[in-house]
C-alpha cells in the first residue's frame, strides 16, 4: 500500500525573508552601477563630493564622453562584431565535429580547450605580438578580431557540443536520407536547431571582445585602432578632475552590453541549459 505524504508547507516567513535577502544583494551588486550612473550626472562635482542623488539631470558629461569616445565606441562594436563571426564560423563546425564524429580524442580535445582557457591573458598577449608582428597584423582590425574571438571560441565550442549531442539522430539520418550531404546537413539542419547555442554564444563572445582590455592594449601601438576600454583608460589619466565625463563614458561602454542581454535573456537559460537534457 502505497504512502502518502503530506504537502509541503512553506511558512510565509521564509519566504519573505529570501525576498529581502535577494533583495539586499541585489542592491548590494548594482549599488556600483547606481553610483557610476549618479557621478555622471554631476560632472561640475569632485569625486569626494558627489552628492547621493543628483539634483538635476546634468547630461553635459554624457556630451562631452560621446564626443570624445564616440569613435572608440564605433571601433568596439566593429570589433566584437567581427571577433563574434569569427568564433561561430570556427567554434560550430568544431562543436559539431566532436558532437557527431567518433573521434578518439573527442574528449581529450574537449578538456585541452577547457584548459586553455586558464592560461593567463598576458601570456598569450604577449606570445601573439611577436606572431602578429611577423604576420603584419599590428594595429590591424582584423588583427585584433582574431585575438578577441579566441576568448571565445573555447566557452562556445564546449556550449555548442553539449548543445548538439541532444539532436536527435533520426533528425540527421532523416536529412541524409533525402539527399543531403554533411555540409547541407550541418547548416540546414542542425544550426536552425542549435539556435538557443548559437546565440547564447555569440553574446558571450561580443562581451569578451567587448571588455577585452589586453589584447588591446598589447596589440596596438598607435591609435588607428583604439577600442571603448582603451580609450576609458587613457582617458582618466587625461581627465582625472572630470570623473563626471569619465564615468559617462564608462556608462555609455556599458549600455551595448546591457541592452544585448536583457534581450537574449530567454536564449541565454535555454542555451545553457539545453544541452543538459538528451
Amino acid at each position: 500500500m502505497a504512502t502518502t505524504h503530506p504537502p509541503v508547507v512553506r511558512r510565509p516567513g521564509r519566504r519573505w525573508g529570501a525576498t529581502v535577502a535577494g533583495t539586499v544583494f541585489l542592491c548590494v551588486m548594482l549599488f556600483p552601477l547606481y553610483w557610476m550612473l549618479n557621478t555622471a550626472l554631476q560632472p561640475e562635482s569632485g569625486l569626494l563630493e558627489v552628492s547621493p542623488v543628483p539634483h538635476s539631470l546634468d547630461l553635459s558629461g554624457f556630451t562631452a564622453a560621446l564626443g570624445e569616445q564616440g569613435g572608440h565606441l564605433l571601433t568596439s562594436l566593429a570589433v566584437a562584431l567581427g571577433a563574434v563571426v569569427i568564433c561561430l564560423a570556427i567554434a560550430a563546425p568544431a562543436a559539431y565535429g566532436l558532437a557527431r564524429f567518433r573521434l578518439p580524442a573527442a574528449r581529450s580535445i574537449v578538456f585541452g580547450t577547457l584548459i586553455t582557457q586558464m592560461v593567463p591573458g598576458i601570456v598569450v598577449a604577449n606570445a601573439l605580438y611577436s606572431a602578429y608582428v611577423e604576420l603584419g597584423l599590428v594595429n590591424s582590425y582584423f588583427g585584433l578580431m582574431l585575438a578577441d574571438a579566441s576568448l571565445g571560441i573555447p566557452f562556445a565550442i564546449v556550449l555548442m557540443r553539449s548543445f548538439m549531442l541532444s539532436v536527435p539522430r533520426e533528425v540527421i539520418e532523416a536529412a541524409e536520407v533525402d539527399g543531403a550531404g554533411r555540409l547541407r546537413t550541418f547548416v540546414q539542419v542542425v544550426l536552425p536547431m542549435s539556435r538557443n547555442s548559437l546565440i547564447t554564444a555569440g553574446l558571450f563572445s561580443f562581451l569578451y571582445a567587448w571588455s577585452d582590455f589586453m589584447f588591446a592594449l598589447t596589440l596596438n601601438t598607435t591609435d588607428d585602432v583604439k577600442p571603448v576600454t582603451l580609450g576609458i583608460y587613457q582617458y582618466i589619466g587625461a581627465h582625472v578632475g572630470d570623473w563626471g565625463s569619465v564615468m559617462a563614458a564608462a556608462v555609455l561602454s556599458a549600455v551595448p552590453a546591457a541592452v544585448l542581454l536583457v534581450l537574449a535573456q530567454k536564449y541565454i537559460a535555454a542555451g545553457i541549459t539545453g544541452g543538459s537534457v538528451k
